[in-house]
């Protein structure tokens, strides 16, 4: 697909958050816009830069997310008559909660047949015009080392995510 000034459409997200809702975004846009013939960047910076970790675990967490619809048809058959509207000093405060909902929601998503976060990056990873960029910075601030990371993902600062994105017909920060 191509622009208004005749070049392939290019699409430039940010991706700073590395929960399991969030990381859903990122890669959900970039494998539809690939899939449509775009150019793509995805510039993994702060708590995102984990989704592009060899060893991905993304989790969530209701208290993190106050909005997080709890009514949702969480789990599996049978669970999902269960009122699960429970406030936030509750999760806050019952071990293991994160993980129960973290499992709920992955459970969810794989029954309404939405692809895995580890699926979803690999369909990026394998359309040739999607970049996968980590932060330079965030990973020295954080102490990681690139053989933590896909092979396939590159290496660069702001400034090698800002050359990208001063060209791209659409910029999000999602």
């Amino acid at each position: 697909m191509s622009n208004t000034n005749g070049g392939t459409k290019r699409l430039a997200l940010i991706s700073s958050r590395g929960t399991l809702d969030w990381a859903y975004p990122p890669f959900i846009l970039a494998s539809a816009a690939g899939a449509m013939g775009w150019e793509v960047a995805i510039f993994f910076t702060f708590y995102g830069l984990p989704l592009l970790k060899k060893d991905l675990d993304a989790s969530v967490t209701p208290a993190g997310n106050p909005a997080m619809p709890m009514k949702m048809p969480f789990g599996p058959e049978g669970f999902q008559s269960i009122n699960w509207n429970i406030p936030n000093v509750i999760s806050n405060n019952v071990p293991g909660f994160d993980s129960i909902a973290t499992n709920l929601m992955k459970q969810t998503f794989k029954k309404k047949g939405v692809a895995s976060i580890e699926e979803l990056r690999d369909m990026c990873i394998e359309m040739d015009d999607i970049r996968l960029i980590g932060c330079q910075m965030t990973m020295d601030v954080f102490g990681f080392t690139k053989d933590e990371f896909v092979d396939e993902c590159e290496i660069g600062g702001a400034a090698t995510f800002l050359e990208y994105a001063a060209d791209s017909d659409v910029s999000l920060f999602v």
